[in-house]
């Protein structure tokens, strides 16, 4: 019985909390997003681009105080609370995304994160870094490019769609 109880504690000490897996997804995420920032911010001046693969891929240095594609323009701090908004709501109805699965800590850990390293910019910088670029060149020689992004871009669109796809599955077993 004694040897019961040991194994059960042990399966319990190995457990890693819900809450506490998503803020450690966040962090990592909110870490890795800030480091490349810095290093972007270091190494290329505002407003400026290196091409790295030729007529496809450039690292840039891009300020936006928009939202994704440039939308919402110059509406920085409407911005900020809305992303600061997103993050209590998220963390308020967790339990309606799948949050007791891995699956579902994982993305809104990546969505928190990404949230965060957005917000973050936003309140001390004043817009937000983006710094990937891809793009293909015509043969007229215009530039055709995806909106710049950045890894709490990643974060955010990774998480949800994890979300969207956890949310099929759960529908196709309902429905079997």
């Amino acid at each position: 019985m004694d040897g019961e109880i040991e194994q059960l504690e042990i399966g319990r000490a190995r457990e890693v909390d819900p809450v506490r897996r998503m803020f450690l997804l966040a962090g990592f995420v909110l870490f890795l997003d800030q480091l490349t920032k810095v290093l972007v911010n270091r190494m290329m001046p505002l407003n400026s681009s290196r091409e790295i693969v030729e007529g496809f891929f450039s690292l840039v240095h891009w300020g936006n105080t928009g939202a994704a594609w440039s939308l919402f323009h110059g509406n920085n701090l409407i911005l900020a609370g809305i992303g600061a908004a997103s993050l209590v709501a998220i963390f308020h109805f967790r339990h309606h995304f799948e949050f007791g699965r891995i699956g579902g800590q994982i993305a809104l850990g990546m969505m928190c994160g990404g949230i965060l390293g957005n917000l973050t910019d936003r309140i001390f910088r004043g817009h937000v870094v983006d710094f990937l670029y891809f793009f293909i060149q015509t043969r007229q020689g215009q530039e055709i490019g995806y909106p710049a992004f950045n890894i709490a871009d990643i974060g955010i669109c990774t998480g949800a769609a994890i979300i969207f796809y956890m949310g099929i599955l759960r529908a196709k077993e309902e429905h079997a």
